[in-house]
């Protein structure tokens, strides 16, 4: 049996316990945290619903120093209060700033990558996306995003 950090954060969307619990109970999602380390669909579908809780939650109008996307993605690496706080224009910390600059950074390289159908050499078959991408097992309010 594995042991884990009670810090630690599972899965490709790299999602902190605490802010599971959150997304699971506003969503009704019925399988574990733990889930996320092993099953990448169903990380990505709970930062699916993370981000859109986010975006939710974020002012309609902000200071124009950050896009909504810049915003979201602070919000999603720093957390809700944060997230609100940028945008009435509190200055982002030094390790915000550091994820902002590799976020715009590696922004740009993905919409470029999708330009060309996923990736340099055309990603996967017909650069498309694996059919059984979707989430596995994950409840009856799970199947949809947002």
């Amino acid at each position: 049996m594995a042991v884990w950090k009670p810090g630690a954060s599972f899965g490709v969307a790299n999602m902190h316990r605490a802010t599971f619990e959150r997304v699971r109970r506003a969503h009704g999602l019925t399988r574990p945290w733990q889930d996320l380390r092993d099953d990448p669909a169903f990380a990505v579908h709970a930062a699916a619903l993370h981000l859109s809780d986010l975006d939710r939650s974020l002012p309609r109008r902000h200071v124009r120093r950050y896009t909504r996307d810049e915003l979201l993605a602070l919000g999603y690496n720093t957390g809700e209060r944060n997230m609100r706080a940028f945008a009435r224009g509190v200055p982002p910390g030094p390790m915000a700033r550091s994820y902002l600059r590799r976020f715009r950074s590696f922004r740009s390289r993905a919409a470029e990558a999708l330009a060309h159908g996923g990736g340099p050499q055309g990603g996967g078959p017909q650069g498309r996306a694996p059919r059984d991408a979707g989430p596995r097992d994950t409840g009856p309010r799970d199947a949809g995003v947002g």
